[in-house]
């Protein structure tokens, strides 16, 4: 539900609730501030002290969460990296009449697994496309080291098709973990604990008959950054922060150069 939308517009719609509940929160603790004794004022005192450090421990966690998807895709990206390159050091073991086949697909399919990680999240059909493409391509590789065994090819073509093997299974991982997000659920009890916070330090400043002092509003900004921060290192292919594909387009590139 999240996915498709950017993470500045989930960032200022949230700081725009906080701050309506906030101002809404506001008046009714001013509307109650004569009917509420000592004792009320201090229980709100506490249950708002409780409600932040909540906010705190949500937030140290999802972003630990985000952080390590994060780091996941990028291993992720150099485990596929080196495993295409095995691959092609390989090639060098096979006959001169399918090595340069086999050489030329290595390329389109290393090229076609870069421009499908550099396509933003929202492209969902250019991408299918893009995977599928690498798949014929993965295919036309197996096909012919299959051909190259069975004509009694010997240990290097068996070399030779465990890298294949290992290439394929460093794709599935790397699109595993581009896909592995951030649970909702835990996004959306974040979210809920950032308003009912803003509407809770608001009810405690109507009580006392003072507005929220202007570190209030520096803390909640803070806050609404590493909100935006935590949704965007959970998306691989969209937003600031993305994953680092330069493993595949110097492997890319040196496969141009040979």
């Amino acid at each position: 539900m999240l996915y498709d939308i950017p993470s500045a517009v989930i960032s200022l719609g949230l700081l725009a609730a906080m701050l309506l509940a906030m101002v809404a929160a506001y008046l009714i603790g001013t509307h109650s501030q004569r009917r509420t004794t000592d004792e009320g004022r201090s229980q709100t005192t506490a249950v708002q002290g409780s409600m932040l450090g909540l906010l705190a421990l949500l937030l140290g966690f999802t972003f630990s969460l985000g952080l390590s998807r994060h780091d996941s895709r990028s291993v992720a990206v150099v485990e596929e990296a080196n495993a295409i390159g095995t691959a092609w050091l390989r090639t060098d073991f096979l006959p001169e009449e399918i090595r340069s086949a086999a050489k030329d697909d290595l390329r389109r399919y290393t090229r076609l697994r870069l421009e499908a990680a550099e396509v933003s999240a929202d492209q969902h059909q250019r991408r299918k496309r893009l995977v599928a493409n690498a798949e014929g391509a993965f295919a036309e590789l197996w096909t012919q080291a299959a051909a190259h065994a069975e004509s009694g090819g010997g240990p290097a073509a068996v070399s030779y098709a465990a890298s294949l093997n290992d290439m394929i299974d460093a794709l599935g991982a790397r699109d595993a973990a581009i896909e592995r997000h951030v649970p909702e659920i835990v996004l959306f009890m974040l979210f809920g604990t950032f308003i009912l916070s803003g509407a809770m330090l608001g009810f405690s400043s109507g009580l006392s008959g003072s507005r929220p002092a202007t570190p209030v509003y520096l803390m909640l900004g803070l806050i609404v950054l590493l909100v935006f921060m935590i949704i965007d290192l959970d998306r691989p292919r969209r937003g600031l922060i993305e994953v680092d594909q330069r493993p595949l387009a110097a492997l890319l590139e040196a496969m141009k150069a040979q």
